[in-house]
């Protein structure tokens, strides 16, 4: 019922941009978020931004000032606006959705997830 694909990651130097799009194709829950994550090799998944039906939104301190989560309803996109990108920001980056309210950066909050796209970010 819920299907994700990222796409718009590359590899860039440290200070460049990237901006990640994530085409959903769902239902139309009355409540719901979408979230970005984040995997490097050997390590957890981590939560990136979070947004929820209402427009909240929340961050991790590593991208504070740095990224934006937005959510295109019309065009049934979720993007990541990522600036001042550092080497740390390397790694996998995941898009998922959830039938819930409130913006979360628990992996085990969401349901759904898309297949990643890779994000390198050189020194």
């Amino acid at each position: 019922q819920v299907q994700l694909v990222e796409s718009g990651g590359g590899s860039v130097q440290a200070g460049g941009s990237l901006r990640l799009s994530c085409a959903v194709s769902r239902s139309t829950y009355t409540r719901y978020i979408l979230g970005w994550f984040r995997q490097a090799p050997g390590k957890e998944r981590e939560g990136v931004a979070s947004i929820d039906s209402q427009g909240s939104t929340r961050y991790a301190d590593f991208v504070k000032g740095r990224f934006t989560i937005s959510n295109d309803k019309a065009k049934n996109a979720l993007y990541l606006q990522m600036n001042n990108l550092k080497p740390d920001d390397t790694g996998m980056y995941y898009c998922a959705a959830g039938p819930s309210v409130g913006p979360s950066l628990n992996r085990y909050t969401y349901a759904h997830w898309g297949q990643g796209t890779q994000v390198t970010v050189s020194p």
